[in-house]
């Protein structure tokens, strides 16, 4: 990857699929399971949690597969919560994948109305994670 100058690399092939990301520099895998049972792993959570669309309401999505995080530990102050004012480039949560802890940003802004994951629960790629009041 890092000859070829990739970021990113997906393959999908007889019923398996792995999802490759490199940041800087270093390359770690995002997902990689039997497509037999990543629907299931993925439904449960993304029908649960798929949000209505609401006029004036932007969503923020997982970009990885990970555990959710809204602190960077325990004692600290969470990143978001609702009520919490947001820029594009504000920290709204860590997500944890492959032992590398993976601030992410919101990458809109407004106000914090919904958290949608709790602290600690597994998160797939593309599901909400908050619901941003946008101007």
């Amino acid at each position: 990857m890092k000859r070829s100058e990739l970021s990113e690399f997906e393959i999908e092939e007889e019923g398996f699929k792995l999802r490759l990301c490199r940041k800087n520099g270093d390359t770690q895998i995002v997902h990689a399971a039997p497509l037999a049972t990543a629907p299931l792993v993925a439904a449960a959570p993304s029908a649960a949690a798929a949000p209505v669309e609401e006029k004036g309401i932007s969503i923020v999505k997982s970009p990885m597969v990970g555990t959710f995080y809204t602190s960077a530990s325990p004692e600290s102050p969470a990143f978001a919560k609702i009520g919490t004012k947001v820029g594009a480039d504000s920290i709204v949560c860590i997500i944890e994948a492959m032992k590398v802890m993976n601030e992410i940003q919101s990458e809109l802004s407004g106000t914090i109305t919904e958290v949608l994951i709790e602290d600690g629960e597994a998160v797939e790629y593309g599901q909400p994670l908050f619901k941003v009041k946008t101007a």
